[in-house]
């Protein structure tokens, strides 16, 4: 799958059933070294979609449940921290 096939899917968490956000306003994290994918960076937001200061989730690759052609689907453990910068 290309890149710009996942861009504009919605991100759910299916334990919480609450949407995380939209790929493209989300950040990547990849390994240097294979170029694979490790993790989701999702921002929270606030109304109007304005950035709450160096707060996002980061959610490891391998919690991603299904990709389908509208979303994604994700299975947060709820111990997971928000990642602070």
């Amino acid at each position: 799958m290309r890149l710009s096939e996942l861009s504009g899917k919605e991100i759910v968490d299916i334990k919480r059933a609450e949407r995380l956000g939209v790929l493209g306003q989300t950040d990547l994290e990849i390994n240097e070294q294979d170029g694979q994918i490790t993790a989701l960076l999702i921002p929270t937001v606030k109304w109007f979609g304005l950035r709450k200061q160096g707060h996002d989730i980061r959610v490891p690759w391998h919690h991603i449940q299904k990709i389908g052609s509208d979303m994604i689907i994700l299975d947060v453990p709820e111990e997971m921290p928000p990642r602070q910068e």
